[in-house]
């Protein structure tokens, strides 16, 4: 079972492609055996929340809030390392943020 704010390595297919890779995202929340997830990219110029190698990324990155995604559970390859607290509060705000339309 995954849980909100663990940073985990996935297998995914590219929006724009079918290849598939693995990459590393932010789980939101599992539910019946899917994984709703976040994508992490290494590109700091995408727009995003900061992820910085001292919090536990490999290499500088941002956290895609624009980049929502379900995947089987068995598509985790294995957990990475988990959010702060502090962070784990700006992914929701910036997620719930871009969803303030729908309340209009």
């Amino acid at each position: 079972m995954y849980r909100g704010g663990e940073v985990v390595l996935v297998s995914v297919q590219f929006t724009d492609t079918f290849e598939i890779k693995n990459r590393p995202a932010v789980v939101l929340f599992e539910q019946m055996g899917n994984v709703v997830i976040a994508g992490i990219t290494s590109n700091i110029r995408m727009r995003g929340i900061p992820l910085t190698i001292e919090e536990g990324a490999i290499k500088e990155s941002v956290i895609k809030t624009n980049y929502l995604f379900t995947v089987s559970s068995s598509m985790v390859i294995k957990h990475l390392f988990d959010l702060s607290s502090e962070k784990k509060k700006m992914v929701y705000e910036g997620i719930t943020g871009s969803m303030r339309g729908l309340l209009d």
